[in-house]
């Protein structure tokens, strides 16, 4: 069967008018601040912050191009996978440190420590570095494929 039937559009906008009544009452439940928006009002649990974190850095270069690189040439592109335990060790040094301070960001850290040039140096080079380095990675991978 090709195409939708009256009932898969009855189906779908019920989803729709359910989903956007569930955001509108939350919506109006909640105080809307910068908090709120950036940090999810500082009372998300471990869980979906570590699912956030994962789907934001996972991209069609980790779908497309480390099965590519795995299939040809073992697991050579496993170093970030293998060496996770690392990043655990580094966050418990690490970790009550910057929560002591009190920041969120390592530009707000490098204001609080140095000052606001300093803050401003460290976005602009991670901003450059990003599209220099990810964004053009995966614009030529996606070209190539």
């Amino acid at each position: 069967m090709i195409g939708f039937h009256w009932l898969d559009w009855s189906v779908l906008g019920l989803f729709a008018l359910v989903l956007i009544g569930i955001v509108v009452w939350v919506s109006r439940m909640k105080e809307d601040t910068s908090s709120d928006y950036f940090l999810a009002g500082r009372d998300a649990t471990w869980l979906a912050i570590g699912a956030s974190i994962f789907a934001s850095n996972i991209g069609s270069e980790h779908l497309v191009g480390l099965a590519g690189a795995g299939a040809s040439s073992g697991m050579a592109m496993a170093h970030w996978e293998m060496h996770g335990w690392l990043i655990l060790v580094l966050g418990w040094v690490f970790v009550p440190f910057y929560a002591r301070s009190g920041v969120f960001t390592m530009p707000e850290f490098l204001e609080r420590r140095y000052n606001s040039t300093a803050r401003s140096f460290l976005s602009i080079i991670s901003l450059v570095s990003y599209v220099l380095t990810k964004v053009a990675v995966t614009v030529y991978a996606g070209g190539i494929v």
